[in-house]
């Protein structure tokens, strides 16, 4: 668990960093560049996330083909995910004018607005990046090479700062581009990591070992499996987003100050939970991997493994939220002095308090859900969490 599951951690973290750098650099200039970058990011995450779910299926489907010792059909499941990535790409861009009419129907003040459909429209057009990157990740991921995964992560991490910078404040000689520099930044980050991933799927050993250059076809046996395993993991993952997205702009709907309270809030809530899904993807790897083979108590304790893990990150954070609201709440204090951002600073301590209460059940959630998914039940793991998320959101 921890060979699979730490680099997948790391991966995730990487990916959080990029957000969260994002909104770091963006804070510096205004609560409302920030609060829009929360706004935008979310939503164009959210339109793309049906196919991030039905395509993230691909883990599990290839580590029971590697399990069963059925390497080749490993790279037949890719490039029918592949299909996928690239056949969803026009239906996303087709959801842009219906988002912008959301954005404008949840009473967002005007100025933020503006700058959220700006971010939102670039990382949209940018969408396909992370669809493909996703499912070459899915591919390493399944058989257990997730230092692969890692790398790539690593690689866009780095290149989104540096490109965040440079773009968003005006550095090198390059014109301060302020909430553009930063959408363009995340997609040359993802861009990168994406390169990288294709290098290391089209090495002379891979392709041999797993027959890549066969496997370029569709194979309507195997693209059904996907779709029928797949879709419920991906009909939760928007489901959720939705609830989880509308609580976001309900929160920004409310008043700049709370807009940027809880934006600050959900940008820990992010440091706390994304890393739990590299977790889960170790989680439905190894159980996957060892149903597959016939091993089902092995694949129980692979289970057990992933909750111990889970549970000691999430003790940290718990220490962190509790005991530091205030130096956490103080990492995205304005260049200049804000009086929105000195009003929003008692809300957000408070807020970051309160989500330290659902941080265990999180990582529970987390880990039962990639078992789930592993052993190939994604209809009841989308039941639970879809129920938990529209409860929270109502509430």
């Amino acid at each position: 668990m921890l060979f699979l599951a730490l680099p997948m951690m790391v991966s995730f973290a990487c990916d959080t960093i990029m957000i969260f750098t994002d909104r770091v650099f963006l804070s510096r200039l205004s609560p409302d560049k920030m609060n829009a970058a929360m706004g935008g990011g979310l939503t164009s995450f959210m339109t793309i996330t049906f196919f991030v779910g039905l395509i993230g299926y691909a883990t599990s489907l290839t580590a029971q083909y590697y399990g069963g010792k059925e390497k080749h059909h490993c790279s037949l499941v890719i490039s029918q995910a592949l299909l996928i990535a690239f056949g969803a790409y026009p239906a996303v861009l087709l959801f842009r004018p219906l988002v912008h009419s959301w954005f404008r129907s949840m009473g967002i003040s005007y100025e933020q607005l503006t700058l959220q459909i700006v971010y939102f429209d670039i990382l949209l057009y940018g969408s396909v990046i992370i669809l493909v990157r996703h499912t070459l990740a899915s591919f390493f991921s399944g058989i257990g090479r997730t230092s692969v995964v890692m790398k790539a992560a690593f690689v866009s991490m780095v290149i989104n700062i540096v490109f965040n910078y440079v773009l968003i404040f005006g550095k090198l000689g390059m014109p301060a581009l302020g909430i553009r520099g930063a959408a363009y930044g995340t997609i040359f980050g993802n861009l990168s990591g994406l390169i990288l991933l294709v290098f290391s799927y089209l090495e002379r050993n891979t392709i041999l070992e797993y027959k890549i250059q066969d496997s370029f076809v569709l194979r309507k046996d195997i693209m059904s499996r996907l779709l029928k395993f797949g879709y419920p993991a991906g009909l939760e993952m928007t489901i959720n987003f939705l609830a989880f997205n509308t609580m976001v702009l309900v929160f920004h709907s409310h008043s700049i100050v709370t807009a940027t309270a809880s934006t600050i809030m959900f940008n820990w809530d992010m440091v706390s939970f994304v890393p739990l899904l590299g977790i889960q993807i170790g989680v439905t790897s190894l159980v996957g991997r060892y149903m597959g083979a016939g091993s089902p108590d092995i694949a129980h304790k692979s289970v057990m493994s992933g909750m111990k893990l889970a549970m000691a990150y999430s003790s940290i954070i718990f220490v962190l939220f509790v005991c530091f609201p205030h130096m956490l709440v103080g990492v995205f204090r304005p260049a200049s002095s804000d009086e929105i951002y000195v009003k929003a600073i008692p809300s957000a301590i408070f807020m970051i308090r309160l989500g330290a209460l659902y941080v265990f059940v999180d990582a529970m959630v987390v880990v039962l859900v990639g078992a789930l998914r592993g052993a190939g039940d994604t209809l009841w793991a989308m039941y639970l969490t879809t129920t938990l998320h529209w409860i929270l959101a109502i509430v």
